[in-house]
């Protein structure tokens, strides 16, 4: 008799961590009228995107956020 394979449990489709770029959410979550969240600075499609997008685009969306800090 043979022993069966072990089966591997499926990987996530997207995932909301990453060690090579850290979200740059605070917990203080509120936008403001341009619909920018008021903790992390990111807009609110960019806060959608967050869990799908690779490394490359969130560092990307974490540079726009700090063109805003540094703006405001």
């Amino acid at each position: 008799m043979t022993q069966p394979v072990p089966v591997r449990p499926p990987k996530p489709l997207f995932s909301n961590v990453s060690p090579a770029v850290p979200s740059p959410c605070i917990s203080l979550c509120r936008l403001d009228e341009h619909k920018v969240c008021l903790g992390c600075l990111r807009h609110v499609e960019d806060i959608r995107e967050w869990r799908s997008a690779d490394d490359a685009r969130r560092r990307v969306i974490v540079a726009q956020a700090e063109q805003r800090r540094t703006c405001a």
